[in-house]
């Protein structure tokens, strides 16, 4: 995070926070304008990577059956798009279940349990999804 312009320069400036670009300008006409602009996905390359780490999974465990990108349908009928998944609910809501083993989901789904790390790269491929 970089921090927000001095108060020595109030009317200029622009800073990064919780994945948001803030900015403060001085139009012309002396109005002061504020600028925000989301940036969607990872921030960093390493939180990147880990999404990317996180995409490499769903490839592996999980495209079978369900649709892992932004676009396609699910290979199998009754499995949910990944992208559709924070529709239904908060995905961090799966980092349990992901720990102990998805037991449930779809009749055919097999039973596999994620690394710490895993599943914190799964999440954030989730994430990327929204």
């Amino acid at each position: 995070v970089v921090a927000p312009p001095s108060p020595a320069s109030p009317s200029s400036g622009a800073w990064l926070a919780a994945g948001s670009l803030i900015g403060r300008f001085t139009a012309p006409g002396g109005q002061l304008v504020v600028v925000a602009l989301t940036v969607a996905g990872p921030t960093s390359p390493a939180l990147a990577a880990n999404a990317i780490q996180g995409r490499n999974l769903a490839k592996l465990y999980c495209a079978r059956c369900h649709a892992i990108d932004k676009v396609s349908p699910s290979p199998l009928r009754i499995a949910p798009p990944f992208r559709d998944l924070h529709l239904m609910y908060p995905v961090e809501t799966l980092e349990e279940s992901l720990a102990e083993g998805i037991m449930t989901g779809h009749p055919t789904m097999p039973q596999f349990r994620f690394d710490p790390d895993q599943i914190s790269d799964f999440i954030l491929f989730l994430k990327s999804l929204e």
